[in-house]
């Protein structure tokens, strides 16, 4: 995703009725990773995915009841509109929305960090842990300055799915809070590409309100 104010995005909501997340077969985050990504062209060459260029597509899953399930999705081009599962709605993102000082937000992260000495990459645990990391990232990295007095570190889990003979385990935090815009165009960058790792399975999706 380019960060040029100009360059449209879209916003949309993938409604699943019970029907339709069992024809999808949504039994993992895998599997909602396909269902998403299947919504949209694949403009990337396999160099491009080989070399990790943004696919373009976030995404988080709201989960939802025994009926129905909703998963928000931000992305750089048109979705298809007409599914075979399931319902999409969809708006386009008006610059404007970008220009505000500051927000309330939520977001589903991936908290790690590499290694300075052996380039792994580890797990930040823990509510104390994931929040600092969070506020040093932000404003070292994302374009704003997070208020550490109402950041809520909520919902904590483990994401684990099968992709072929490989297990991917990713760790999860949800957040919410105030933020203050620092960088702009860092900002709009984190808005539009997502924060952090994992963005392909439904991480790094900033959720904003202008406040």
């Amino acid at each position: 995703m380019s960060s040029d104010d100009s360059a449209d995005m879209y916003a949309a909501v993938l409604r699943l009725s019970r029907g339709d997340a069992k024809a999808l077969r949504l039994t993992d985050a895998y599997s909602v990773h396909r269902a998403v990504y299947g919504l949209f062209a694949d403009t990337r060459s396999a160099v491009q995915k080989q070399a990790s260029l943004p696919s373009g597509i976030l995404y988080a899953d709201q989960g939802g009841d025994f009926h129905h399930r909703a998963i928000l999705i931000l992305a750089d081009r048109l979705p298809n509109l007409t599914p075979d599962h399931g319902t999409v709605e969809y708006k386009i993102i008006q610059p404007a929305f970008l220009q505000h000082a500051s927000y309330a937000f939520q977001v589903v992260v991936n908290p790690c960090r590499r290694d300075a000495q052996t380039g792994k990459i580890l797990a930040v645990l823990g509510r104390e842990a994931i929040s600092d990391w969070f506020l040093e990232r932000a404003a070292a990295s994302w374009g704003f300055a997070v208020k550490p007095d109402n950041l809520q570190v909520e919902k904590l889990a483990v994401q684990r799915f099968k992709k072929g003979e490989q297990t991917v385990t990713h760790g999860s935090a949800s957040l919410k809070g105030e933020l203050e815009v620092i960088d702009r165009e860092r900002f709009v960058a984190s808005f539009r590409q997502g924060i952090g790792r994992g963005r392909a399975f439904g991480f790094g999706l900033l959720q904003i309100v202008p406040l």
